[in-house]
C-alpha cells in the first residue's frame, strides 16, 4: 500500500526515489511477489481517509501489509491505529533512507505496530520487506 504523493513518484528527487513511475514501481513489486511465488495486490492513494479505510478492509482479502505511505508515516496516527486494527502483519517500507535525512522522517507512526523495517534500499527493499512478510508466515 502507497500513501501520498507516489502518483507523482517520477516528479520527486532521483536521488531518494529512484526516477521510477508509479506505475513502475508497481511491476517491480508484482515482479517480485511471483518470483516469491506470492500474490501482490497493489494499492496507492492520496487521501489518508482512503488509506485507512483500505487498512480496514484489508484482513479481508491479504495476509499480510507491505507499506509505505509517504509523509502519512511521520505523523498520522489514524494510518497507525488502522494497521493495529487490520491485525495483518506488517512491513514499512521506503524507498530512500528516512534515518538519514530531514529529523522529521525519523519518526514512524508505525513503529509498535509493524514487525519490520526496510529503508534506503530503493525498489529492491520491497522485495526485502516481501521476503520478511513471507518468512512470517512460515514460521
Amino acid at each position: 500500500m502507497h500513501g501520498i504523493n507516489f502518483s507523482a513518484l517520477d516528479r520527486r528527487p532521483a536521488q531518494h526515489y529512484g526516477g521510477l513511475t508509479y506505475a513502475q514501481l508497481e511491476q517491480q513489486i508484482t515482479r517480485f511477489g511471483r518470483e516469491l511465488d506470492l500474490s501482490v495486490n497493489c494499492f496507492q492513494t492520496n487521501y489518508e481517509g482512503a488509506f485507512v479505510e483500505e487498512l480496514h478492509k484489508a484482513s479481508d482479502y491479504a495476509d499480510g501489509l507491505l507499506l509505505n505511505p509517504g509523509a502519512w508515516t511521520h505523523y498520522a496516527w489514524a494510518i497507525r491505529d488502522a494497521v493495529e486494527i487490520a491485525g495483518l502483519p506488517a512491513v514499512e517500507v521506503h524507498l530512500s533512507d528516512v534515518d538519514a535525512r530531514e529529523p522529521f522522517r525519523h519518526l514512524s507512526v508505525l513503529e509498535g505496530v509493524r514487525f519490520g523495517k526496510v529503508a534506503g534500499k530503493g525498489v529492491d527493499g520491497y522485495r526485502e520487506g516481501l521476503e520478511l512478510l513471507k518468512g512470517a508466515w512460515e514460521a
